[in-house]
C-alpha cells in the first residue's frame, strides 16, 4: 500500500514558496543595508579570507565608502559590483561568477555528486545481480540461533 502523496506535495510546495520568498530581493532595503549586503559580497582587498563588511582595514573602509557613494548616487547593485570588479578584478568577489571559468566552480561539485551517485547505482545493481553471497548453510543458521538466544 502506498503512502498518500498529498502531504508530500504540500510540503514540497511550502518549501518552494519559502525558498522563493527568501531568495527574492524586493528592493526595499535601506541604503545602509544595501551597503552592508554589497560589502559582504566582496572580499577585503588587503585581508585574507574576510569580506569588506567584516574588515576594519583602511582598504575595506574605502570600499564601503565607495559603495555608499554609489548607492547614494542611485546605481544598481549590478553596476556597483561591476565597477568594483573593473577596479580590483574578479578575485575581489567572494562568490565566483556563474559564467565562463567561474562556472566550473559551481558545476564541478554537481558533476562529481552526479557521477558518484551513478557509480553507486551501478555497483548496487551489480551486487544485486550477483546476489549477496552463497546459500545459507546449516552451520550459519545454527550460529545465528545461538547468537539470538545468548
Amino acid at each position: 500500500m502506498r503512502a498518500p502523496r498529498l502531504p508530500l506535495l504540500v510540503m514540497l510546495a511550502l518549501l518552494g514558496m519559502a525558498l522563493f520568498v527568501g531568495a527574492r530581493d524586493d528592493g526595499a532595503a535601506t541604503p545602509a543595508a544595501r551597503v552592508d549586503r554589497l560589502a559582504g559580497k566582496v572580499r577585503c582587498p588587503t585581508c585574507a579570507g574576510i569580506s569588506a563588511a567584516e574588515s576594519d582595514a583602511s582598504s575595506s573602509v574605502a570600499v564601503r565608502e565607495e559603495i555608499a557613494r554609489r548607492v547614494a548616487a542611485g546605481e544598481t547593485d549590478d553596476q556597483i559590483l561591476r565597477f568594483l570588479v573593473d577596479s580590483y578584478g574578479t578575485d575581489l568577489l567572494l562568490e565566483p561568477p556563474a559564467s565562463g571559468v567561474g562556472a566550473l566552480v559551481w558545476a564541478l561539485p554537481v558533476v562529481a555528486v552526479v557521477l558518484a551517485g551513478a557509480a553507486l547505482v551501478v555497483v548496487f545493481r551489480r551486487w544485486r545481480a550477483r546476489g549477496f553471497g552463497g546459500p545459507v548453510s546449516d552451520a550459519d543458521r545454527a550460529r545465528v540461533a545461538r547468537a539470538l538466544h545468548e
